[in-house]
């Protein structure tokens, strides 16, 4: 399996992320534990979790369960944790479920940090990501009506340094390692990186962005800065959450699946999706190459991918989907996906 450095860190990520995001809900602890036996075996070094999950439905009941149940697994397998790089997140403004809506701050970082460790049971967070600017993002299909008049500069900018010197307090104390973003935009990440590097405070390692062949948005602006800046894309929902595998075509709605769950998959669900879809489905019926290996065999083949996070309800998806590192894409191939893409831009 490829690996890719993680920004400037000096550590190699593999191309694929365990995604945890639905341990707790859709997938049990017995299940997740498995999964997380079989990645690392397999030689997946990278797991990625946030406090808010898991997901399928965010609820406050289940808050912090997914980093319970790594907890659990890190307790048993103590030999273990080294081996691998642990992703979590700082949930952000508006979420009710984790102190009630607070805002990113130097106040909220180390109690959600000590907090996160307990769950986790482990001395040290490798990746510290802020899950969305407290700002706000035009990520989750908001970039149809974006408007960033309303931010104020000074504002962002004075909570930028709060929040990178209480980073720093952490990464002194040993509690993280280094720091990423989420849900960014290219002048956000331009000001944490210039604010970091004048200060000496933790640099952005990498950003965590939605990003797959039905969403590409990162491939401009913030393409650039990733590959300027050293700051790898950690893709997620790189199947466009499940969309891309083909199972939710001609209105199949496969039980417990995710849009059984989710019926609108965050807005993800429209008819010019099922159209990109089918698209892409062909290209991937034509090259003899399975739909979701194509998918996460594309990713690898970007300029400014770090490593793209994949999750798995069950066994039998995991071990299928990692199967994808095993896959190199014709250049016919690749040339028929932009055309796809071109003929198909933006379906949600």
């Amino acid at each position: 399996m490829q690996k890719k450095q993680m920004g400037r860190t000096g550590i190699e990520v593999t191309e694929l992320c365990l995604g945890t995001m639905t341990f707790g809900t859709q997938t049990s602890e017995t299940e997740a534990h498995r999964q997380m036996d079989f990645a690392l075996d397999f030689g997946i070094n990278f797991v990625d979790t946030a406090e808010m999950y898991p997901v399928n439905p965010v609820s406050k009941e289940t808050i912090g369960r997914t980093e319970d149940i790594l907890g659990t697994w890190n307790a048993k397998n103590r030999t273990r944790r080294d081996a691998y790089v642990l992703a979590t997140k700082h949930s952000g403004e508006g979420l009710g479920y984790v102190r009630n809506g607070a805002p990113i701050s130097s106040k909220t970082i180390p109690e959600t940090i000590e907090a996160s460790l307990r769950r986790l049971q482990t001395d040290y967070i490798d990746l510290y990501q802020f899950h969305w600017p407290n700002r706000g993002s035009y990520m989750f299909r908001k970039n149809w009506t974006y408007d960033p008049s309303g931010q104020n500069k000074s504002e962002t900018l004075a909570h930028m340094e709060d929040a990178l010197e209480a980073l720093q307090k952490q990464v002194d104390k040993g509690n993280i390692r280094y720091f990423g973003l989420s849900n960014e935009s290219a002048w956000g990440t331009a000001q944490w990186l210039r604010l970091s590097e004048d200060r000496g405070w933790p640099r952005v390692a990498t950003m965590q962005n939605e990003y797959s062949l039905l969403c590409r948005m990162y491939d401009t602006d913030l393409g650039e800065l990733s590959v300027n800046e050293d700051v790898g894309l950690i893709a997620f929902s790189p199947l466009a959450a499940g969309l891309l595998t083909g199972k939710y075509q001609n209105g199949a709605v496969p039980d417990a699946s995710r849009m059984s769950l989710n019926g609108d998959l965050g807005g993800r669900k429209t008819p010019r999706a099922f159209a990109a879809v089918e698209a892409y489905l062909q290209v991937a019926q034509k090259y003899e190459v399975d739909p979701v290996h194509m998918a996460l065999a594309w990713c690898r083949t970007r300029p400014f991918m770090c490593s793209a996070i994949f999750g798995a309800t069950t066994q039998d998806q995991l071990e299928h989907a990692v199967q994808s590192v095993n896959v190199t894409l014709s250049t016919e191939c690749l040339k028929e996906l932009d055309a796809t893409h071109r003929a198909h831009p933006m379906p949600y």
